[in-house]
């Protein structure tokens, strides 16, 4: 009973690597996905680099904060300050 026991981790160990190596090996990038990669990441960092400074500001969250009220419906009833009002 030991030695089979033995035996089949012995397997289950050496199907384990086998499977390590083979997924490590397919989710590897070749050298021409690495220098696309590196091509990437250069032109991202100089886009970003060309841009600082350049660019306003756009810390105000609600440009139009500041704007009148135009609400027409706050505005409807003319009699609103009359002792007895028509439209109530």
């Amino acid at each position: 009973m030991n030695k089979k026991l033995l035996i089949a981790t012995i397997v289950a160990l050496v199907l384990l690597a086998a499977g390590y190596w083979y997924w490590k090996s397919t989710t590897a990038l070749t050298p021409e996905e690495q220098t696309i990669q590196k091509a990437e990441d250069n032109a991202k960092a100089l886009t970003e680099s060309a841009t600082q400074g350049v660019l306003p500001s756009l810390d105000v969250t609600n440009p139009v904060s500041n704007l009148p009220d135009t609400n027409p419906v706050n505005k409807t009833n003319p009699f609103s300050n009359v002792k007895t009002n028509p439209f109530q």
